[in-house]
């Protein structure tokens, strides 16, 4: 570069040029601008370093060379980010469409009634005051809305180590991965049926992630372990490998007792008499019907004093009207109804008013994600949540696409984007969902993992300041320059915005010559190098040998069911 030609602007184009000219680009402009360096985040003391079930270690790197990586990207791996929502949520309707809503889950819950397969839920809600008809329950207007004024609108959830504790509820925002395929896939070995291996995986990965703040439950169903016995194993893998709250099992009442009681054993009984670290995932078996496996779940975690999502699961057209008002009205009603069990159970257990509710192909029966209408549902949910002063759970990364493309990223962005405007507290399938519902897969876990990290920089919204206004960078900079070597954007480097984990930005030539990957091909890598750095957190040993005898004194006691 000739002395006549060294303005700023003029060198900063030559140096990207040659960069790309060269197929090379530095770790960051921070460090090619002389900014200091810094080492990574310490990992976890670990009791024992856990070998990846698929056999995959990529080898660790060390010095420089890995602190360089390190500052090029955001983390994949750290303590769970405390998420506040600051941005306002979206209010879709007035004041007197929403009494219309609330009117008509009264009416469907007083005129049509729910069935209740549990004579001991017909009880307690027969003393409360509903009319009973065998086991079918009726509610007078208000009723059921005034059962659940006693459920508390926040909550804190623990576990094992004061940065893993979550507040749900309130401006709190919480992510949890996928929950219930029973098949698994990656671009390694396709799709196949889960096994506890992978179970196993996808907890490590929930753990290393600092954009999630729960452990999830059944994040895939491993089908190698008998049915009347996998639940032992599912939550000693959440107990053994992750230091966060965590889902127990609802598949029959003595295996959520179980899970209530491995809890026990590892937190103490008295601890989680004060203290919410494990929750059920209650689905309704809709349209207006709750069974004796639901029930019966429910009432063990109320009389813990643990969580529930209350999660009825409608498919417009299918478990409930084809239009959006009605389906809006009957997940009202049905939530309503679950909650109200709980506090009749135990007035103050912690509940969580969950709705899973979306859109169905007329044509073909199939599920579909990411539609206006169940968008637009998901915005009434919302402000009807609000108004019954509960947390919220709507919203995911849902689709029914089969390969992370472009159908995967738009289903999964709108329904999860809706979900946050919409005021979600707890976002259940935040990571890791394929084929509505069917398969979690190793790509997509680690890439919506990236969404969460994205959303968690939006939802803390703008601030503004005298850092932020940047009157110094102003000053410093003149006019006619750049602001990339100034002290201001120094300063401001690592935080001033997200840096996507696996979006490429580089070079065509660049990207060309390290493979021409794609998102998935990204992903693969990404997923296999965080199980390659995973590391166990420490466990005490009496806890966990007393889970080891539990979980064999309950094994022995029946014989392997595999249906």
């Amino acid at each position: 570069i000739s002395p006549l030609d060294k303005s700023p602007r003029f060198v900063l184009h030559i140096c990207i040029a040659a960069a790309c000219r060269v197929h090379w680009w530095p770790p960051t402009l921070y460090q090619l601008l002389g900014g200091p360096t810094a080492s990574p985040i310490p990992r976890q003391v670990a009791l024992e370093s856990e070998k990846c079930s698929d056999d995959v270690r990529l080898g660790r790197r060390g010095g420089r060379a890995s602190r360089t990586a390190a500052r090029s990207r955001p983390s994949t791996s750290g303590p769970p980010v405390v998420i506040q929502r600051t941005i306002p949520t979206y209010e879709l309707l007035g004041e007197d469409e929403l009494v219309q809503l609330e009117e008509h889950s009264d009416w469907i819950l007083d005129e049509i009634g729910v069935d209740v397969h549990d004579p001991v839920a017909v009880d307690l809600f027969r003393t409360a005051g509903a009319r009973v008809d065998g086991q079918r329950v009726h509610f007078e207007p208000g009723l059921a809305r005034s059962l659940c004024q006693t459920a508390p609108a926040t909550f804190s959830m623990v576990g094992r180590t004061p940065a893993s504790m979550t507040s749900i509820g309130g401006n709190n925002v919480v992510f949890s991965p996928v929950y219930g395929p029973p098949f698994v896939s990656d671009l390694d070995r396709g799709r196949r049926y889960a096994t506890f291996g992978d179970f196993k995986n996808f907890v490590k990965l929930a753990q290393l992630s600092p954009w999630i703040q729960h452990s999830g439950g059944t994040l895939c169903e491993p089908v190698d372990l008998p049915v009347n016995k996998r639940h032992l194993d599912m939550v000693y893998a959440h107990l053994r490998y992750s230091t966060k709250p965590f889902m127990g099992s609802v598949t029959s009442p003595e295996r959520a007792e179980d899970s209530l009681e491995m809890a026990r054993i590892f937190y103490g009984a008295e601890y989680l008499e004060d203290n919410c670290v494990i929750q059920g995932n209650i689905n309704v078996n809709s349209p207006l019907v709750f069974d004796r496996v639901m029930t019966g779940s429910l009432r063990a975690y109320s009389q813990a004093n643990q969580s529930c999502l209350i999660s009825p699961f409608i498919l417009g057209g299918a478990m409930g009207p084809v239009t959006q008002p009605g389906l809006i009205s009957q997940a009202l009603a049905e939530a309503m109804v679950g909650i109200a069990l709980s506090q009749l159970v135990r007035p103050g257990s912690p509940m969580v008013l969950g709705v899973f509710l979306t859109t169905m192909n007329l044509r073909t029966g199939a599920p579909t994600f990411g539609t206006p209408e169940a968008n637009l549902a998901i915005y009434a949910v919302g402000q009807l949540g609000r108004r019954l002063g509960l947390p919220l759970r709507v919203g995911g990364h849902l689709t029914s696409s089969k390969v992370l493309d472009a159908q995967a990223a738009q289903e999964s962005a709108d329904t999860m984007l809706v979900g946050l405007q919409a005021g979600s507290n707890f976002v259940l399938q935040a990571a890791g969902w394929m084929e509505g519902g069917l398969v979690t897969s190793y790509e997509k876990f680690v890439f919506d993992l990236d969404r969460c990290g994205s959303l968690s920089r939006m939802m803390s919204g703008l601030q503004i300041d005298d850092n932020g206004l940047g009157a110094e960078a102003f000053s410093e900079a003149n006019r006619g320059t750049n602001f990339l070597g100034l002290t201001h954007t120094l300063t401001n480097f690592e935080t001033a915005n997200y840096q996507s984990t696996l979006a490429d930005d580089t070079s065509f030539e660049q990207w060309a010559q390290e493979g021409a990957l794609d998102t998935a091909q990204r992903a693969n890598k990404l997923w296999k190098e965080m199980l390659s750095d995973y590391e166990a957190p420490a466990v005490d040993t009496n806890a966990d040998d007393a889970l080891h005898d539990f979980m064999n004194m309950k094994k022995n006691a029946q014989e392997d069911r595999w249906y």
